[in-house]
C-alpha cells in the first residue's frame, strides 16, 4: 500500500470515541452496518441479528471477510472456550491488518466481550477498506472520491446540492437522483417534492432494494428525525449505490478517455485545416503576384513608368510585409502542430500536395526573384525613357533650327534673276551663291547629326513616337538632297554667265565669306548653350562645367573676329561715302547683316550666364544626390552589420540557452522586442532609399549594402528569432506533456551542446552516439535502434527536437490505440462493435457525431444492422489516416 493510501485510511479510520454519545447515530450505524454485513453474508447462506453478539466467537466475522475479499482465511477454531473465540477474532484482525489497515485501539478481547462501540468501529474499518477505499475520482482520497462522484452524478438535478455525507441527504432527493441518473425508468423524479422527505427516502430505499439488490440499511424516520444523520452510515449506504452502478462508472471512465483522445484529434485537425487555408491563401497571393512582377510590357512615357515604380513601392511598403509575417507564422504553426502530433503519439502531418513548407519557400524564392528582376527592369526602362526623351528633344531642337534655315531656300535656288541681270549683278549673284554654298556646307554637320540621332538611337531604344521622328527626318534628308541638287544646278547656271560679268566689290565678298562661318559659329554656340544635358554624378556635371569654362575662354577671340567683320562693313560704308556711292539694298553676297551678327552675339552673351546657372543648379542637384547616397550609406553601413551581429547572437543564444525554459522564453521575447524596437531604423532607411529612387539615383559607391539585401536580412532576422522562440515553446509543450523535469531538459541540452562541436544545431551519427553514451546508453544494437527512431530518413543527422522527442518517449507513457479500443469495448458492453445509439448515450454530442461520421461499418461474423467498427477507427487515430 502507498504512503498516500495509508494516510487516507488512517484519516478515515480515526474512530472518534465520543461519536457514539449520540444514541441516534449509534442506532443508525447499528442498523446500517448490520444490513451491510447481511448483504454479504447471505451469499454464504447466513446472516446476523445482533451485530455485537453475533461476531463475538469470530466465526461469522471470518466468514464475512472471506465473502467480501474472495480469499481464504486460516481455519477457525470451533471450541466454545473464550480462548478459541479470541483466537478466531485475532485471525480476522490479523487479516485486516495484512491489507494495510492500522487498527487503532481495537482488540480481540473487546469484540469477544461484545463491546458495541469497538465492534461498530471494527465493522466501519472493514467497510472503509473493502467498500470505500478503492473509490477514487481524479486521484482524490476515498471519502473525497465518493463525494465527488455523488456531486457529478447529481449535478443536473434541481434541489440537490451534495456537500457532505449527512444533512445533504436528509430530504431524500440525492438518493433518488443517483438512481434516476443511472436507471431513469425506475423513478419519476419530477414528481418528487423537497418538502416531503419521508416519501422521498422510502421511495429511494424501496426501489433500491427491489431493483438494485441494495438492502434497506436505514429507516427514513431515523434520518428525518435526526438533526444530523450519521456520516458513516450514509457513506456505507451510498457506497452500495456506487458499487451497484460500477459498470456505469467504468463506462464513464472509458468515455472520458475517448473524449480526451478525440479532443486532441479534433484540435489537431483544426490546426491542419488552419495551416492548409493559410498555406493556400499565401500560395494564391504569390501565384497572383508573380505574373504582375513578370509583366515587362514597357510604357511609352516617363510618367507612366514612374507610376509603375510608385505601384511597386506601394507593394513593398503595404502589401508584402503582412505576407512576410504570414509566411513566418505559417512555419511556426507547422512546427507547433508537428510537436503536438508527436506528443499525442500521432503520425506527422503531411500537408496536401504543393502546400509543404518547402513548396511555400520555393514559391517565395520565385517571388523574390521576380521582384528583383522587375525592379531592375523598371530602373533600366526609366534610364531608357530618360535617354529617349533627351534624344527626342535634341532631335526636335536641331530639326526646328534646320527647318527654319531651309525655309524659302528652294524658291531662292529656283529663281531666274540672273537672266536679266547685269554683269555686276550676275557676279554678285555668283558670289552670293558661293556664300550660300559655304552656308550649306556649314549646315551639313547638323543634318548628319539629325540623321544620326534618328538612325542609330531612336529605334534601338524603342521610342514610342519613332514613326513621326522617322518621317520628319526623312523629309529633312529629302529636302537636303533637293537643296544640294538645286544648288549645283544654280552654280552651273551662274558659272556659264560669269564669263560675261565682272567682279564686284571684294569687300562685300570678304564680308560675306567671313560673316557666314562666324554666323554659323554663333548659331552653333547658341545651340550648344541651350542644349539639354543629363548627368548622374558630380564627375559628369563637373566635366560639363569644365567644357563650358573652356568655351567661355574662346569668347575674346570670337569677339575680335566679330569686330573684324563689322570693320569690313564699316570700310564699305566709308568707301561708298567717300566716293559718293549710293548703296541700294544690302550686301548682295549675303543676307547676314551687321545687325543680325550683333543681335546673335548679344544672345550668346545672355545665354552664357544662363548656362552658368543651369550647370550650377545641376551641380547642386548632384551634390544633393551625393548627400543622399552618403546618408543612405552611413545608415546602411550601421544596419547591415547590426543585422549580421543579431543573427550571430541568436545562433549563439539558441546553443547556450541558460536558465529554465520559461527564463529562456522571457529572455528571448525581450530580445525579440529589442529587435522589433529597431524597426524605426529600417523605416528610416526605407525612407532614404525612396528619396534615392525618386531622385533617379542608380548607384552608390559609398556602401556595398542595397536596400534589397537589407530587407531580406531584416526579414530573416525576424523569422529566425520567431523560430527560436517557437522552439522553446515546443520544448515547454514537450516537457509539460511528457512530464520531463527542468533538470532533465538541462541535462539533455548540456549533453547535446557538448557534442555539437560546430554549433550546427544537429549531431552527426558518431557525435550522437557519444552523447547517448554520456547519458548511460550503451551497445551498438541499442544505438542502431535509437537512430532508427530519431533519424527515420537516414539523413545522418539528429536535431535537438528529435532528441528531446526520443527521450520523452523513453521516460513517459502515452495513450495508445489498445487503450482507446479497451475504452470503446466498455461502452459497447464487451461487443466487438458499437452502435450510434450507444455512442450518443455515452459521449458528448459533438464527439459522438465525430465518431459516427468517421467509423466504418463493422463487417465481422457477429455484425448487426448499424454496427460500427471502433477497432479500425482507434487504430487509425494512431496510424496513417486521413483523420
Amino acid at each position: 500500500m502507498s504512503q498516500q493510501h495509508y494516510l487516507d485510511m488512517k484519516q478515515e479510520n480515526d474512530w472518534d470515541r465520543d461519536l457514539l454519545l449520540d444514541p441516534a447515530w449509534e442506532k443508525q450505524q447499528r442498523k446500517t452496518f448490520t444490513a451491510w454485513c447481511n448483504s454479504h453474508l447471505r451469499k454464504a447462506g447466513t446472516q446476523i441479528e445482533n451485530i455485537e453478539e453475533d461476531f463475538r466467537d469470530g466465526l461469522k466475522l471470518m466468514l464475512l471477510l472471506e465473502v467480501i475479499s474472495g480469499e481464504r482465511l486460516p481455519k477457525p477454531e470451533r471450541g466454545k472456550m473464550r480462548v478459541h473465540k479470541i483466537n478466531n477474532v485475532n485471525k480476522a484482525l490479523d487479516y485486516i491488518a495484512s491489507k494495510g489497515v492500522k487498527l487503532v485501539s481495537i482488540g480481540a478481547e473487546e469484540i469477544v466481550d461484545g463491546n458495541a462501540k469497538m465492534t461498530l468501529g471494527m465493522i466501519w474499518t472493514i467497510i472503509l477498506r473493502f467498500a470505500i477505499q478503492d473509490i477514487s475520482v481524479e486521484e482524490t482520497s476515498a471519502k473525497e472520491g465518493l463525494l465527488l462522484w455523488c456531486q457529478r452524478k447529481t449535478a443536473p438535478y434541481k434541489n440537490v446540492n451534495v456537500q457532505n455525507f449527512h444533512i445533504s441527504w436528509k430530504d431524500g432527493l440525492a438518493f433518488n437522483a443517483l438512481i434516476h441518473r443511472h436507471r431513469p425508468e425506475l423513478i419519476d423524479y419530477d414528481k418528487l417534492r423537497k418538502d416531503d422527505p419521508l416519501t422521498n427516502l422510502n421511495n429511494a430505499f424501496e426501489v433500491a432494494e427491489k431493483y438494485l439488490d441494495i438492502p434497506k440499511m436505514m429507516d427514513a424516520e431515523d434520518i428525518v428525525g435526526t438533526l444530523r444523520p450519521d456520516e458513516k452510515a450514509i457513506m456505507t449506504y451510498v457506497s452500495c449505490f456506487y458499487h451497484a452502478f460500477s459498470g456505469a462508472q467504468k463506462a464513464e471512465t472509458a468515455a472520458n478517455r475517448i473524449c480526451k483522445v478525440l479532443a486532441v484529434n479534433q484540435e489537431n485537425e483544426h490546426l491542419m485545416e488552419d495551416y492548409e487555408k493559410l498555406a493556400s491563401d499565401l500560395l494564391e497571393w504569390i501565384r497572383r503576384t508573380i505574373p504582375w512582377l513578370e509583366n515587362r510590357a514597357p510604357e511609352k512615357t516617363m510618367a507612366e513608368m514612374q507610376q509603375k515604380l510608385e505601384d511597386f513601392r506601394g507593394y513593398r511598403r503595404v502589401h508584402k510585409p503582412p505576407k512576410v509575417q504570414e509566411k513566418c507564422q505559417l512555419e511556426i504553426n507547422f512546427n507547433t502542430l508537428q510537436t503536438k502530433l508527436r506528443l499525442s503519439n500521432r503520425p506527422a502531418f503531411m500537408p496536401s500536395e504543393g502546400r509543404m513548407v518547402s513548396d511555400i519557400n520555393g514559391s517565395w524564392h520565385n517571388l523574390e526573384g521576380a521582384e528583383k528582376g522587375y525592379e531592375e527592369w523598371m530602373l533600366n526602362e526609366i534610364r531608357r525613357l530618360e535617354r529617349l526623351d533627351h534624344l527626342a528633344e535634341k532631335f526636335r531642337q536641331k530639326a526646328t533650327i534646320h527647318e527654319s534655315w531651309t525655309d524659302g531656300k528652294e524658291a531662292m535656288l529656283t529663281q531666274k534673276d540672273y537672266e536679266t541681270a547685269s554683269l555686276s549683278e550676275v557676279k554678285a549673284l555668283l558670289r552670293k551663291h558661293e556664300a550660300f554654298e559655304s552656308d550649306l556646307a556649314a549646315h551639313q554637320d547638323r543634318v548628319e547629326q539629325i540623321a544620326a540621332i534618328e538612325n542609330t538611337r531612336m529605334e534601338i531604344l524603342d521610342y514610342y513616337d519613332s514613326p513621326s521622328v522617322n518621317a520628319r527626318c526623312q523629309k529633312i534628308c529629302e529636302q537636303w538632297d533637293a537643296l544640294g541638287s538645286l544648288t549645283q544646278s544654280r552654280r552651273e547656271s551662274l558659272e556659264r554667265t560669269e564669263k560675261q560679268l565682272e567682279s564686284i566689290d571684294e569687300l562685300y565678298l570678304e564680308y560675306a565669306k567671313r560673316a557666314a562661318p562666324f554666323n554659323n559659329w554663333m548659331e552653333g554656340a547658341m545651340e550648344d548653350l541651350q542644349d539639354m544635358f543629363i548627368v548622374h554624378n558630380i564627375e559628369e556635371i563637373q566635366g560639363l562645367i569644365t567644357a563650358h569654362e573652356q568655351f567661355k575662354s574662346t569668347l575674346p577671340e570670337a569677339n575680335k573676329e566679330r569686330e573684324a567683320i563689322q570693320a569690313i562693313q564699316a570700310e564699305v560704308q566709308k568707301i561708298a561715302q567717300y566716293n559718293g556711292i549710293k548703296l541700294s539694298g544690302g550686301n548682295p553676297y549675303t543676307t547676314i547683316t551687321p545687325k543680325s551678327i550683333d543681335d546673335k552675339w548679344h544672345k550668346v552673351e545672355q545665354l552664357v550666364p544662363q548656362r552658368d546657372r543651369a550647370l550650377q543648379e545641376e551641380l547642386a542637384k548632384q551634390q544633393s544626390n551625393d548627400h543622399l547616397r552618403r546618408k543612405f550609406a552611413n545608415q546602411a553601413n550601421i544596419v547591415g552589420p547590426w543585422i549580421q551581429t543579431k543573427m550571430e547572437e541568436i545562433g549563439r543564444i539558441s546553443i547556450e540557452m541558460n536558465g529554465t525554459l520559461e527564463d529562456q522564453l522571457v529572455n528571448l521575447r525581450e530580445y525579440e522586442q529589442s529587435i522589433i524596437e529597431y524597426k524605426p531604423n529600417i523605416d528610416q532607411l526605407e525612407g532614404d532609399h525612396q528619396l534615392i529612387q525618386e531622385a533617379l539615383i542608380f548607384d552608390n559607391k559609398y556602401t556595398a549594402y542595397t536596400m534589397e539585401h537589407l530587407r531580406v536580412g531584416w526579414e530573416q532576422l525576424l523569422t529566425t528569432i520567431a523560430r527560436t522562440i517557437n522552439e522553446i515553446e515546443n520544448q515547454i509543450l514537450t516537457r509539460d506533456a511528457k512530464g520531463i523535469s527542468q533538470e532533465q531538459l538541462h541535462e539533455y541540452r548540456t549533453s547535446f551542446n557538448h557534442f555539437d562541436k560546430d554549433h550546427s544545431g544537429a549531431l552527426m551519427a558518431e557525435e550522437f552516439k557519444a552523447c547517448l553514451i554520456s547519458l548511460g546508453y550503451d551497445g551498438d544494437a541499442e544505438f542502431a535502434r535509437i537512430m532508427g527512431i530519431v533519424d527515420p530518413n537516414n539523413s545522418g543527422a539528429v536535431t535537438f527536437q528529435a532528441f528531446i522527442d526520443f527521450m520523452s518517449r523513453e521516460t513517459t507513457d502515452t495513450d495508445t490505440a489498445d487503450q482507446v479500443i479497451a475504452s470503446f469495448k466498455i461502452l459497447a458492453a464487451d461487443k466487438n462493435f458499437i452502435t450510434a445509439e450507444e455512442l450518443r448515450r455515452e459521449l458528448p454530442p459533438d464527439q459522438a457525431e465525430y465518431c459516427i461520421a468517421r467509423m466504418a461499418p463493422y463487417s465481422g461474423p457477429d455484425a448487426k444492422p448499424g454496427a460500427l467498427d471502433y477497432m479500425s477507427f482507434s487504430t487509425a487515430l494512431y496510424g496513417e489516416s486521413d483523420l
